[in-house]
């Protein structure tokens, strides 16, 4: 079972696009991460087609991979940036994205963080408590600029996600409590080197129905009229992100059907001439990507098996992190296999009881077989480490029957260019 068109099987092998995955995994080894530019495209185009004929900017997520070429594909389709460090605008530069097209998320910005993205010129901050604003502030003085900000403010509304990527609760770190935000705004309107231009809301990831974004809205829309009573008028509302995707019998939510029921209740409220601001990561990336892997030994045990591969927990954080199920398909399929398939725990060889990437598959593997493990295109490469001096996969991008090198693998020696020995 696959999820992404892209990624399919012709006869008993899987490709990307039309490239087999195992004339990949021979040239450039595993782990290897692989991205279709054709699933991106496609992705892409689905919020396209709902935001034709509204006012509407697109910003990518780009914590959920911030790939120079990922981000460059994106940028000539025509997408603003969601970043929430120095680093990513630095990358977002780096590909020529237009900086007024960038808004900063994010409970933590630092003072250089803000200044960079002031002499940037970014469109706006998403600012995320009364400590922040008052930062800015003072930044932006200091720097003769003026900071265009939105708050993110807290609806206290339940996404229905995991409890690590609900972010709209009110024991959520995120966000500025709802029920103060018209004060805080009253506030933000009098600090020097402040504009406000927005109301900012993000309730969570992986979300697969309209309910949630539609209860944060009427929050929303009762705090814009407040606003509006105090003489503060805004010019976009940023909804964040979350659509969720299929990572095995989800049924995901079209951009259009959400835009959709949005511009319904802003148009009744006749707030239709607002700019709406999305930020999708997961949804413009997830299915286009997987990571390649091979099997290196079979343990059969009587309480379970394993099947250790050469990826791992430093690879593909997000099963131990948020027990996240991904599919896990052989690149080469052999008849007769489903005579032979047992039931394994696919895992790697770090020297940690969490280091699996999935649990209870039915497979029918031999040592040396090759293992797609799916929908991998976000939070997978972005997450992941050197833990145990293991050197970082490398990305490739496929192109029709073309294959692109996004990021070598890093070799072990660079792992420690760095490092020094004290002297004697």
């Amino acid at each position: 079972m696959t999820v992404a068109p892209q990624f399919a099987y012709r006869g008993n092998e899987l490709y990307a696009e039309d490239t087999p995955l195992a004339r990949l995994a021979q040239e450039f080894g595993t782990p290897l991460y692989v991205y279709s530019r054709q699933a991106l495209r496609e992705a892409w185009q689905a919020y396209q087609h709902a935001a034709e004929g509204r006012n509407v900017l697109i910003c990518y997520g780009m914590k959920a991979n911030s790939n120079l070429g990922i981000l460059n594909e994106f940028k000539n389709l025509g997408a603003g940036f969601d970043i929430v460090s120095g680093g990513e605008l630095a990358r977002v530069l780096a590909i020529g994205g237009d900086p007024g097209k960038i808004v900063f998320s994010g409970v933590g910005k630092q003072a250089s963080e803000i200044q960079a993205a002031l002499q940037a010129g970014v469109k706006c901050f998403n600012v995320e408590s009364e400590a922040e604003l008052q930062r800015l502030s003072q930044v932006a003085q200091a720097a003769g600029r003026v900071a265009a900000v939105s708050l993110r403010v807290n609806p206290d509304v339940d996404a229905q996600t995991h409890p690590y990527i609900s972010t709209g609760l009110k024991q959520n770190k995120f966000g500025i409590a709802i029920e103060i935000a018209p004060r805080v705004y009253q506030q933000a309107t009098a600090l020097p080197g402040i504009e406000v231009v927005g109301v900012d809301c993000h309730i969570g990831s992986q979300i697969t129905e309209t309910g949630p974004y539609l209860d944060a809205l009427d929050k929303l829309l009762i705090l814009i009229a407040t606003l509006a009573d105090q003489g503060i008028h805004i010019k976009h509302l940023d909804l964040g992100g979350g659509l969720g995707i299929r990572y095995s019998d989800e049924t995901p939510l079209p951009p259009k059907t959400l835009l959709d029921q949005v511009f319904q209740r802003l148009n009744a409220q006749g707030l239709g001439h607002l700019q709406l601001v999305l930020e999708p990561g997961r949804s413009l990336v997830g299915n286009a990507g997987v990571l390649l892997t091979r099997v290196e030994y079979l343990k059969h045990g009587e309480a379970r098996n394993f099947a250790i591969v050469d990826a791992a927990m430093n690879d593909l954080l997000r099963p131990t992190l948020y027990d996240a199920w991904h599919g896990v398909e052989p690149v080469l399929r052999r008849d007769g296999d489903g005579n032979t398939a047992q039931t394994y725990d696919v895992v790697g060889p770090i020297c940690e009881s969490g280091d699996w990437l999935a649990r209870d598959r039915r497979l029918a593997l031999r040592q040396g077989d090759l293992l797609a493990i799916m929908s991998a295109g976000a939070y997978g490469f972005v997450m992941s480490s050197q833990y145990n001096t293991r050197p970082r996969a490398a990305e490739i991008m496929v192109d029709g029957a073309r294959s692109h090198v996004l990021r070598p693998r890093e070799t072990v020696a660079s792992l420690y260019a760095g490092e020094s020995i004290l002297p004697w």
